[in-house]
Formats: C-alpha cells, structure tokens, sequence
C-alpha cells in the first residue's frame, strides 16, 4: 500500500494540472472582513495625551498605510463595488483584501456584555458565506472572554475568528498593534485554521485557552496549558497537530443565547458557609467554583461540602477548575475528592472565562435535560480542555517515515515531524484518489492534518471531490476536513465535485455549508457554456450546488439566452422547468422570447408560452 501510495503521489493530480489551465480567472485574492468592535487599537490621542475612540478614525487612517493598502493595486484592480475594501501588500505571491466595519458607538471592552458577544456573533453568521477569515479588533481587557464565548457560540466553525487589539494605538510612533493587525490578517486569510483565536505578540492562541496575563507588556496573553498553534517569527509555524477541528458534517451556525445566571465563585482560607450558599441561591444556575492547587478544597468543612451538595441537588451546575495560572484540577487528593462527591464537575484545566462561557453556553440549551447539560460541560467540546489520549502512537510507528528517516540519517523528534509534514499531504491526496479510507485514519491517527494540501494547494478532500469516492468524502467530512479550502487556482472541494458532476457529493458538501465561491462573470460564462452545449448534467450540478441559473454574461445574456441562440431544446427546457426567468433583457434590449421569436424557433417559443400559460394559472389562483 505504502509504495502504490508513494507511485500516485509522485504522478501528482493529473487533471488539476490540465484545469489549473481553464481556471486561470478563478484566482484568489483571500478576503477577510474585519468587525472592529472598539479598544485601544484604533483609538486617537486627544489634546489631553489621552486616547479616545473616534467615529472612522480607525479606516480613513488606516488607508494612508501602505502597510495596510496598496492603494495602487486598489484602483487598478478594483471593481465599483469592492471600492470600501483595502487591500495589502502582497505576502508570499499572495494578498488579503479586508473590509472593515465599526461598530456604532464603538465599545470599550470593559463594558461588553453577553447581548454584545450575540451581536458579534450574529454578524459572523451574516457574512460568513462571502469572506475567507474574520478579524475582530477588540479591548484587551475582556477579550479572553469573547474569545471562549465565540468559541462556543460558534457551532460548526470552518474558518478562522482571530481576535486581536493592542496595548497601545496603532498610529503612536511606537505600538504593537500594527504586527497585532497585520499578522491577524495574514493567518485570517492565508492560514485555514478553522477555529477562534487570539492573535498578539506574535503569536496564535486558541481562544479559549488565553488569559489576560499582563497590563503593562505587548505579550498581553498567555496561552498556559497549551503552547501557541502557531508562532509567528521570520516564517510562520504552525503546529497542525494541535489544530481543532469540529467532528461531524453539519453547516455553521451561531447560538445566539446565553445564560446570564453564571458565576465565579473564589474559594479563600475562612470562606463561610453563608456567603457560599448566598451566592447558590436562585436565580443561580451555573458556578465556576476556583479552589487551590489542583483542586482541592478544605474536607474538614462538612457544613461547606454540604451547601454544594444541596446546590448540586436542585440542579445548580458547579465546575471546580485551579486558581493557579498553570495545572489542572485533579482528583487525587482526598480535599479534591470530596468535592466530586458533592456533585461538582470536575474542569480539567479550563480557564476561568473557558468555564464561564461554557457554563452560559451549556445552560442556555432549554432543550436540553440537567443530565445532558452535566454531560456537556465535562465534554471537549471546542478544544477548552487538555484530554489525555488513550493511547501514544509513535510517528516512527508509520513504516515509511521510520524507512524514510533512517535513509536520511533523521534522528530527532523535530527532524522527523518536518518529514512528517512534508509527506503526509501528498500522501493524504493519494489514499483520497484510490479512496483509501483505511490508510487515511492511519495518517490522521499518526498526526497527519486531514485538511493539509499539497504543494498545488490541494486536499485529500480535493481529490476525493473530484474522484467521486462518496464515502470518503463522508469519511472526510466526520473528520473534520474543511469544505472552504481553496488550492492555488481558487478551487474548492465543492467546484471540484461539480466540475466532475457527483451529485451525491455535492449533497454531502453543501448540507456540510460549502457554498460556490465563483465570481459571477466566470459562474455565467461555466453556465453558458454548459447550456449552449445542452450539458444538462453540468447544469444540473450547478444547480445542486445552489448556482443562479439566471447569472448574466458580460452582454447580460443569461444561460437561457446562450440555449436559445444555440437552439437547444433540451436545455431550454431544463432551464424553464427550474424556473429562469425569460423576460431578462440582455444589454441589446433583448429577451429569451425575442431571441427565440427573431430566429423563427417555433418549438422554443411554444415552450416559453406554456411556461407563461402555467405561470398566470397559479398567479390566478
């Protein structure tokens, strides 16, 4: 298997190479949208020496940067409607085009409240379909906490949230929220790491796994029970290995709700039983409880146990995490134990704004039952906790890497992961071509990134797409494989299946959220095409693939235009039956029916009238 794996992914995509050719205008520019929420990053030094936040301070500013915007290529390559984008420089043969939009009135993160993390949320979901990565500029001061709610809310995540801000503003002499900035949106639109993030000093973090550590210094957060998933120096690295990936096949969508009725509770030498039960008392429903080292609390307080018992009895949710920064909360000792046995839940190594959100998150499900909502909480859900794997597989454990790094004399633990991340794409897009789901879970289970790509920027889930290997596409998608990726001409998973008409791939893809990310004039000229030629199945694919069968050419001639012109029947009967509209008029003036009616097209003009004739039928009734 090894070898024939080895054989295919030296021929390389031998089809892609042919359609990188008839794809040349399908080319991306990553687009990111930027949700500047408020904070210190855009604000303006006023008379005073005091910074303040200033309505379209922060964009008009930003577009004098050439760091920020190539104004030259903005209008040289910019079309009307892409005139509020900035553009930057290019970054390794590629750009980022961003558009930013300011919150009205712009909020000092000190005042966010849940109502706020909705709305930031909500706007996601807007304009998730139509940007590649998302930018949120936000305060300081609670951004771990917006970071670990998105994370939450953000059910199904496939592209990057990266929430960054700065210490001082980004147009002081000296700042640090120009690299802050600049690197959110580098990773937002070049990286596809498919999660909420913190972006600062250099470094990514997990959301969720981030605390405001210091006031005073650009390395604001720390990440202190998981390193940085990528560190950003004179290259930029990335640890795919610890990348999380949302299980399952199912389309992003926000939870918009949470829990108000949360809390922390610190526990303290002396801390009495009245205060404890005044803080369980209703409304309460979820607590993150803090106690010492790895979690234990006094044993010899049987009236403190059992106030946590009573709360845990009526249904109040309490989470024990550590005060420490570094550790995690553990069962080992009696005082920690004790706990347990009075119903609260243990947290790992969550951080308090982890546990919190999650608490809110959890307790804002009404569906759900107290029993699934206790289950949740002691679930991972979005990478917020360390689980300890059940078992340590060895990258050397893999033949051909051990074979390969002896031939090369490789030796240690970081040589071998280099030549692990060099092999293992093309390996990956190898098995998906014969769709080897067998030799997939081997890479995956040896720390393979199942949506890594290949040196033309394909996936495994690409090649699967375009092979029509159904069940691995399936096998993919549980996977967590990403439908958004683009490879270096702008080709997603999606345009791959289309392109080779699986419908049942299609299906699959699209119930997963991938969305055709065509621009119109190349969309239009695929759709006349296939109609001119009565390619029914193209358009049928296009079509599954949620196409607008009424997208205009360059003259506004839409695809029922091109089949009428061409005199073909069997399209112009698909297109009518899937409800295009014939009275669009191209830029000469003209409709599908003139078309047909200058042309003397008898059986064609028939078709269109008892379209006509139906159409008025259902108004009437």
């Amino acid at each position: 298997m090894i070898i024939a794996l080895l054989v295919m992914a030296d021929m390389g995509d031998s089809k892609n190479s042919v359609s990188s050719k008839r794809s040349s205008l399908m080319k991306p520019i990553s687009k990111v949208l930027v949700i500047y929420t408020g904070g210190t990053i855009g604000m303006k030094t006023n008379e005073n020496g005091v910074y303040e936040p200033k309505e379209d301070y922060f964009v008009n500013k930003l577009r004098t940067l050439p760091l920020f915007h190539d104004k030259e290529y903005a209008e040289s390559h910019f079309a009307d409607d892409e005139k509020d984008f900035l553009v930057m420089p290019h970054h390794e043969g590629k750009r980022v085009m961003y558009r930013i939009t300011e919150y009205k009135p712009l909020l000092d993160s000190s005042n966010m409240m849940e109502t706020d993390w909705m709305k930031i949320a909500s706007d996601l979901f807007d304009h998730y379909d139509h940007y590649d990565g998302f930018v949120v500029l936000h305060g300081t001061d609670t951004m771990a906490y917006t970071a670990s709610a998105l994370s939450f809310m953000c059910e199904n995540l496939g592209k990057p949230i990266i929430l960054t801000g700065s210490q001082i503003p980004i147009f002081e002499v000296r700042n640090d929220g120009r690299d802050n900035l600049s690197s959110a949106l580098i990773m937002a639109g070049m990286y596809h790491i498919p999660e909420v993030l913190v972006c600062f000093n250099n470094k990514i973090f997990r959301g969720n796994r981030t605390i405001k550590n210091d006031a005073g210094s650009f390395e604001a957060f720390i990440s202190p029970n998981l390193p940085p998933i990528a560190t950003l120096e004179i290259r930029i690295n990335v640890d795919w290995s610890t990348v999380f990936r949302a299980p399952g096949a199912e389309k992003f969508r926000v939870h918009t709700t949470m829990c108000q009725n949360v809390g922390l509770l610190r526990m303290f030498p002396g801390i009495t039983t009245r205060t404890v039960r005044a803080f369980l008392q209703p409304p309460m429903q979820g607590v993150v409880l803090q106690t010492y080292g790895a979690g234990n609390a006094p044993d010899n307080r049987p009236d403190l146990l059992t106030v946590l018992k009573e709360a845990s009895d009526i249904g109040v949710i309490i989470v024990n995490i550590t005060q420490c920064t570094r550790g995690c909360v553990s069962t080992s000792y009696a005082a920690g134990k004790t706990l347990e046995d009075a119903g609260v839940i243990c947290g790992g190594d969550m951080t308090p704004e982890a546990a919190l959100t999650k608490l809110s998150y959890v307790l804002s499900k009404e569906t759900w039952t107290l029993e699934k909502r206790r289950e949740f909480v002691k679930r991972n859900l979005r990478g917020e906790m360390t689980v300890v794997a059940k078992e340590n597989i060895s990258i050397l454990d893999f033949e051909l890497i051990e074979s390969v790094a002896q031939a090369l004399s490789v030796s240690s633990t970081e040589e071998i992961r280099k030549l692990r991340d060099a092999l293992y794409p093309s390996l990956m897009c190898a098995a998906a071509q014969t769709g080897d789901n067998q030799a997939l879970e081997k890479l995956r289970s040896l720390g393979g990134n199942i949506s890594s790509h290949n040196q033309d920027g394909r996936t495994a889930l690409h090649v699967a797409c375009r092979e029509g290997h159904v069940e691995t596409v399936q096998y993919l998608l549980h996977q967590g494989a990403s439908v958004h990726v683009k490879d270096r001409n702008g080709v997603t998973p999606l345009l791959d299946a289309v392109k080779e008409k699986h419908s049942s791939i299609i299906g699959l893809l699209m119930e997963s959220g991938a969305v055709l990310t065509l621009k119109p004039i190349v969309l239009a000229m695929e759709l006349c095409s296939a109609a001119a030629l009565g390619d029914i199945e193209a358009l049928q694919a296009f079509r599954d693939a949620g196409a607008d069968l009424n997208t205009p050419d360059y003259d506004k001639r839409t695809p029922l235009h091109v089949a009428v012109d061409s005199g073909c029947k069997r399209s112009v009967h698909f297109l009518l039956d899937n409800g295009v509209d014939w009275m669009e008029k191209d830029t000469f003036g003209n409709t599908a029916l003139d078309c047909a009616k200058k042309r003397n097209l008898t059986e064609i003009i028939e078709m269109i009238a008892e379209k006509e004739r139906q159409k008025h039928i259902i108004y009437n009734r």
